[in-house]
């Protein structure tokens, strides 16, 4: 399963999953020739050459979800630690032509450099790269060289038939060839999905591993997405599909490549943690390896085998670069670069020949800013305006008007875009012909990038669509209040315990969140109020959502519990809609108040 990292890997196996997905063949690999020991010994050790200690140089990213253009507003920015210990806002910063740029400069001088991701380069994309279903984004990382990738949850938005084209190539089965004359090719990188398995053969659904080679220098890949990918995706089009334990799986195939006789491992996981610091720069060693992070990854990396020798995740969109002790308890890299192409991370592995191994305590991981101030790459920028002039027609149509940016902070309770559109839900489905809704959820996770205001007030559809891109239907279902009251609760237990997932309200609903208790406790049930009135556990009450919420997506399983549900319009129609009837030119929209959940710490 070997291939060099200069050649087209032309046919990924994909297995049959459901009717009408067909295999296709197994991955093609080809190897260099490998290099005489005379050779060898000629050339000293200088980390480049033949010597016995070779540097690799592994670049990595995480999340672009497709954003090839500069990303707008809080997306766009980052936060550093000063050496005073104040944080500052790093602005202007990501863009697919811009990251490309930073890779190929970072490449020049080194021989063995490898470009992995983990995840989520795909879907919940904006309007360029969405409207043609990632095509342009998969054409992006082809020229920027991406070696290898793990699937992540939202590589599968589509379902796993989509996933196959994405990776093989082919005009979309219902919407055709984009271009007239050009047919797509698929990724030239192989998608890994190592735990994504076929329920009745137990085989993986793209290839769970690839062995990349130099001179002689083998390092093996293992890609996994998070095991509760089942719960944040559409079930429809993952049927037949099993997703498994991220640590067993990554542990299964390190012995699989041990037998292969490649001892140099990483693996790439969608997953991730949480650092204590949101600065991209925090020092999360500290006063101890790993100290200063939590989250899923911490345990899963204190499980993940010593063979392998470093975790890149994601998952999270964190930026961190730590030292988690292995099961031996001997610190490990793990990292992750925030998301959207904002940051890469630059790690150095250094390879011994002999032993064919990664010298643990050599490695070394920084993360790197994605800045504007670099020549944009010229192959980019002419594939970003190509594509530009096939969405333009759609892209650029007026749709409304607003004063001001609205933003979408993700380590906020509560979110201003959030609260406009949980009120446009609202709006667009209380009607009694639309299906009375009395408030709406709006999960956070379907909020994608802030609303950010350009030279005039003027929305146009493709910044909508940016903001909500999935287009999920809406949906109004009967719940009572203690269900609603149990929905509140799911935010902060179960799933939702170690990751609070704070579901985007109506104006009309608002409650307390106690920070200073646990779980369940934290919703403080007897402040919930509809319209000023607390919450009658035994009365029924219509709630607007969308169809990922109404499925219990997100850890909230007692959303898919309501009952007479009727299904409206799709999420982006109903928000472009509020936002055309209530705004113009001479009164445009003004961010909502965050003034719904009051939170105490």
């Amino acid at each position: 399963m070997a291939a060099t990292p200069k050649k087209k890997r032309t046919a990924v196996r994909i297995l049959a999953v459901g009717a009408g997905l067909a295999t296709v063949g197994a991955l093609v690999a080809a190897l260099p020739a490998g290099a005489s020991q005379d050779a060898q010994a000629r050339h000293g050790s200088n980390g480049q050459g033949w010597g016995r200690m070779v540097d690799v140089q592994l670049l990595s990213f995480n999340d672009l979800h497709g954003n090839l253009e500069p990303p707008t507003g809080s997306s766009g920015r980052l936060t550093r630690l000063k050496e005073d210990g104040t944080t500052e806002l790093v602005q202007n910063v990501g863009g697919a032509e811009y990251l490309t740029t930073h890779l190929r400069q970072a490449r020049e001088g080194h021989r063995y450099s490898i470009t992995a991701a983990a995840g989520d380069m795909i879907g919940a994309s904006p309007l360029l790269s969405g409207l043609f279903h990632d095509e342009p984004t998969i054409e992006t990382l082809n020229r920027l060289k991406l070696d290898v990738s793990s699937v992540g949850n939202h590589e599968f938005d589509e379902g796993a038939r989509e996933l196959s084209r994405i990776q093989n190539g082919g005009c979309h089965p219902t919407e055709g060839c984009f271009e007239e004359g050009k047919r797509f090719k698929g990724a030239k990188f192989p998608y890994l999905t190592a735990n994504v398995t076929d329920e009745k053969s137990g085989k993986p659904l793209l290839d769970p591993y690839f062995i990349w080679e130099r001179d002689g220098v083998r390092i093996g890949f293992i890609g996994v997405t998070l095991e509760g990918t089942a719960n944040i995706v559409s079930a429809e089009g993952i049927k037949g599909l099993k997703f498994g334990d991220e640590v067993e799986t990554i542990n299964k195939y390190a012995k699989v490549l041990e037998r292969k006789g490649v001892k140099s491992i990483v693996a790439l996981l969608h997953e991730g943690g949480l650092p204590a610091s949101g600065a991209y720069n925090y020092d999360c060693d500290t006063p101890g390896a790993g100290a200063g992070i939590s989250g899923p990854i911490v345990d899963i990396a204190k499980n993940v085998t010593p063979q392998v020798d470093a975790l890149v995740t994601g998952h999270t969109h964190q930026a961190y670069a730590c030292s988690i002790p292995d099961p031996s308890g001997k610190p490990r890299t793990v990292t992750s670069a925030a998301s959207f192409g904002r940051l890469y991370t630059d790690t150095t592995l250094t390879y011994d020949r002999r032993t064919k191994d990664i010298v643990r305590t050599a490695v070394s991981s920084a993360n790197h800013v994605v800045t504007r101030d670099v020549k944009p790459a010229g192959d980019i920028s002419k594939l970003i305006k190509r594509w530009n002039a096939l969405a333009a027609p759609i892209a650029n149509r007026p749709v409304g008007h607003i004063a001001e940016s609205i933003e979408n902070p993700l380590d906020a309770v509560e979110k201003p875009l959030g609260n406009l559109i949980a009120d446009a839900q609202l709006a667009g489905l209380a009607p009694a012909d639309k299906g009375g809704a009395q408030l709406a959820l709006m999960n956070p996770g379907g909020i994608r990038a802030p609303l950010t205001k350009g030279a005039d007030s003027v929305v146009t559809y493709g910044q909508a669509y940016t903001v909500q891109p999935f287009t999920n239907m809406m949906t109004v279902v009967d719940l009572t209040g203690a269900q609603l009251l149990t929905a509140l609760q799911q935010q902060v237990s179960g799933a939702n315990l170690a990751a609070p997932k704070i579901l985007q309200v109506s104006r009309n609903l608002t409650y307390t969140l106690d920070m200073t208790k646990a779980g369940a406790d934290r919703i403080v049930v007897d402040s919930v109020r509809l319209n000023g009135e607390p919450i009658d556990p035994s009365k029924s009450y219509r709630v607007a959502m969308n169809e990922f919420l109404t499925g219990g997506g997100d850890g909230f399983p007692v959303l898919a519990t309501g009952t007479n549900k009727l299904v409206g319009a799709s999420d982006l129609d109903i928000f472009i809609a509020y936002l055309t009837a209530n705004s113009s030119a001479a009164e445009p929209l003004r961010a909502p108040a965050t003034d719904r959940i009051k939170v105490v710490r």
